[in-house]
This record gives C-alpha cells, structure tokens and sequence, in this order.
C-alpha cells in the first residue's frame, strides 16, 4: 500500500454516533505518524455479516465491534479467535491474516493495562468480579494472566456466575496457568472476605443505580473499578469510598488501553495513551 494511502479501520454497531473510537484512533494515528482513516459504521443485525466482509474485501485493515454485534462478530472468526475471545464469547477486534478472518476481545488487556497505569500490578490480589455478563467474561481470563491470587465472581443471578466459573476452569484445564488461583462465585450478597481490586463489571452505573452487592471488606490500599466512566465518579464508585476503598476509578482509562490493544493488532505498536485519555476526560468535564 502506499504510504499516502490511508489505512482505512472502523468501528461497527447500532446505535454508534456516540462512539468515541474514532477520536481515540485518530489520536493513535497521529502519534505514530501513521495514515489512518477511521470511520463509524451504522449497521443492522440483518446485514451485518455482509458488511465484515464488505468492509474486508475493498482492503479494510481492522474493525472494532460494539453493541449489539459482539457476538455475532465472535461467531463469524471462532475459527481463529484468540483464548480470551473463546471465554468471553465475544469479540471486539477483527483483522484478516492469510485470508481468514481472525478476532480478539481486547477489553480484558485494556483492564489490566489500565489497573497497572494506576500502580494496581494484580500479582497475588485478590479480586472480586460483580457480574457475569458480557463485560465479565471478557475481563475474567486476562485478570488471572495476570497473576491474581484469587478471582470471586458474583452476580445477581448465582447461576449465571457459577457457570462463568465452569468455563473459566475449563479454559484454565486446556491452557494453565504458572500458578492456580483461587476460584469461587455466588450471588451479590456474597461478599466475604477481604479484597484488593473489586471490578464492577455490570450496567448499573450507566443508569446511576447504586450496586445491590453486599457490604465490601476493602484491604488496605485496595482499588475498586467501574468499568462505567462518566464526568461525576459512579454510583459504585461513591459506595466504594464509603466502604473504605483507597482508591476508586472509572473506566475511561480502560476504554483507551483497549483501544490501544486493538491498534497495536493492526499496526504492530501499541500507541502512547496519556494525551487521549486526559483529552477525553476534558471533554466529559466539559459536557457535564
């Protein structure tokens, strides 16, 4: 390709005006000096096989996946999908090597960068996980890669957590880790023990509710994460600090790691994040 040419990348799904990744790309691009044109694509459910493989036959580079079509976008390169992708059963990155179709589900690398930016190595932590869909699974496999002593998933539906637990033991059976972790699940109110990183990984905050989770034992120096980011910290945030938690954080750092993550797929080299992510938190600032 010619180096004039701009690489073309996207993001698809329904809604998507409001997606930030064009601006996040964008900003990557220029950093690296790289010709990225980054669009949105607004797609149906019934199209949207036909528009991967569109966006990929006219030479597209890669494309991000958002709500509603991570699944199906999981489905169309199960046959080359990475580990953490197989957990989750989602996936937010494609790319095509040697003629097939490939994904990834980056948000679980995009968490953990972002706990590291924030001086949270995971290494013997012991981590609670509120929720088990969508957003959980594809966090759950990176927070052990990354040395949690110990991962309680918890959720509103016990169900729903025991058999996110199954799999991710599945998973570990087929590729282990150095060391194994400590694994257990319940339903929201199971909440003993004493933690060092607690993850909201569920809706809640998106609507300002405050979390139905029982009474957190916070460590000391501990974090807790909403995965959720906003201009005023979240409901759970606010509930934290008052359970004692150190430090608590939104997820606007995650949304700019995973990103990087997707980008370093495509180009090779992870871009640096700290003037986007401080640009995007000025304008959440802005707008409120």
């Amino acid at each position: 390709m010619n180096p004039s040419t701009p690489y073309r990348c996207a993001v698809i799904g329904n809604p998507i005006a409001h997606s930030l990744s064009p601006d996040i790309h964008h900003a990557f691009a220029q950093a690296l000096d790289l010709p990225v044109q980054y669009e949105r694509i607004l797609c149906t459910a019934d199209d949207f096989d036909n528009r991967v493989a569109e966006f990929f036959a006219q030479g597209g580079r890669g494309l991000n996946i958002t709500v509603p079509f991570k699944e199906r976008a999981f489905t169309l390169s199960q046959k080359h999908c990475q580990p953490r992708a197989q957990l989750a059963g989602a996936v937010n990155t494609l790319w095509v090597a040697d003629q097939q179709l490939h994904g990834d589900n980056t948000d679980g690398e995009g968490l953990v960068v972002d706990l590291q930016r924030l001086g949270k190595e995971l290494k013997g932590q012991r981590v609670l996980l509120i929720g088990a869909g969508g957003a959980a699974r594809g966090v759950a496999l990176p927070l052990l890669a990354a040395g949690a002593q110990s991962l309680k998933i918890i959720n509103r539906s016990p169900e729903r957590a025991h058999q996110l637990l199954q799999q991710l033991e599945q998973q570990l059976t087929q590729q282990p880790l150095g060391s194994q972790p400590s694994l257990a699940s319940g339903g929201l109110q199971d909440t003993a023990g004493q933690w060092d990183v607690v993850i909201n990984a569920t809706s809640a905050s998106l609507d300002n509710d405050r979390p139905e989770h029982g009474t957190i034992s916070y460590a000391s120096q501990a974090l807790a994460y909403d995965m959720v980011y906003g201009a005023k910290p979240t409901a759970f945030m606010q509930t934290a600090q008052q359970q004692g938690a150190a430090q608590c954080v939104d997820g606007l750092g995650m949304l700019v790691e995973q990103a990087a993550s997707s980008f370093a797929i495509w180009f090779g080299q992870r871009p640096p994040t700290t003037a986007i992510r401080a640009q995007l938190r000025q304008q959440l600032f802005s707008s409120s």
